[in-house]
Formats: structure tokens, sequence, C-alpha cells
């Protein structure tokens, strides 16, 4: 077993961590062209709206663990006796986790691979609860996107949105989360 000091394999498409003498992290990663699942900067289209296949439930195991990794007390989140006498009448779901999970939910269809960086997440909203037991599912549309300076690359902001699952009437699902997320994206012929 190699040493903290050592480089180290990552197993994910020939991904590599080597650490420097500075103790500083650097990813080193050849990309298979082939393998990405995510979309390259040419390849998004203003307007176009992306419904993300995958979807999850999310359970108060869920809400537990990603209150206890953030340090978030907050009892609306975590004490059943007092999220009983609030407006909602039970626990609610952490909406960072709502947001976190709809950005994860869209990564394979947008991102996955052929993102440089997340530049930014704008314009934050949680119009509704999402409780223990709800089924999540996300879709994001492609609202703006320009190249980079240098051309090797790409700007892609998308409007992503969060629904809970009310049934088989899609329309009757509701909205939970939306805001804007921005990517540096890679363009194909930079892609190695």
């Amino acid at each position: 077993m190699p040493g903290p000091a050592e480089a180290r394999t990552v197993r994910s498409a020939e991904a590599r961590t080597v650490r420097s003498a500075e103790s500083r992290t650097v990813l080193v990663r050849r990309v298979d062209v082939g393998s990405m699942a995510g979309k390259y900067y040419e390849e998004f289209t203003v307007g176009e709206t992306i419904r993300h296949d995958k979807r999850r439930t999310v359970s108060e195991r869920d809400n537990q663990a990603f209150c206890d990794m953030t340090m978030n007390q907050q009892p609306l989140h975590l004490d059943a006796d007092f999220a009983a006498d609030t407006q909602f009448g039970d626990r609610v779901v952490n909406g960072l986790y709502t947001m976190a999970l709809a950005t994860g939910l869209s990564v394979p269809d947008t991102t996955d691979g052929t993102i440089v960086a997340n530049l930014g997440y704008d314009d934050v909203e949680h119009p509704n609860p999402v409780f223990h037991g709800d089924t999540v599912y996300a879709q994001s549309t492609v609202t703006d996107k320009r190249e980079t300076s240098d051309g090797e690359r790409g700007v892609v902001t998308m409007h992503v949105e969060a629904f809970t699952v009310a049934g088989d009437d899609e329309e009757a699902d509701t909205l939970v989360c939306e805001f804007d997320r921005t990517v540096l994206s890679l363009k194909r012929e930079h892609a190695e």
C-alpha cells in the first residue's frame, strides 16, 4: 500500500492523482472521447430541455447523513416533534441536499466527463418542500452558451428544475427546487 506522499491511482478512465513535494493534489486524466456520457460544448443547444431519466427516493437516512456531514442541526430537518408543530407538519429534507441531488441527477446527461469546472450556481429557489419518501427527478434547460476567448472551451448555463413525483400524472408533479448552473465545458476537438 503506497504512503500518503506517493502517487496513487484512481480507477476512472485512466485518472491518476499525483501528490507533489508540496502536498498539492493534481488530477491528471486522459479522456477517452468514446466513453463519455456528458455533452461537449458543441452538443448543447440553447433552448433544449434535457429530461434526466434517473430518479431517487429520498430516505430519512439520506437527510440525516447530509445534515450530519454538513453539520446542519436545524431541527426542522431532524426533530419530528419540532417539525410537527410547523406549517409543514413533518420534517423537511435539507434544501441543499435537494439542490445537490438535482445536480447529481443531471450530471450523466450533461457534464459527465466533459466538464472542466462548475463555475457557479445562481438564483436558487425552493418553492416547495421535499419530505422523506418523496421521489425526485430533474430536468435541465440550456439557457446560454458562449466560447471562451481562446476558443478551446465553452461556458454553458443550464436552468435546472427538480420535481417530486405525484403519481402517474406528470402534470401533478411538484417543483421543489430550481437554479441556474454554469459550467466550463470541453470542446470535443480539445478533449484529449
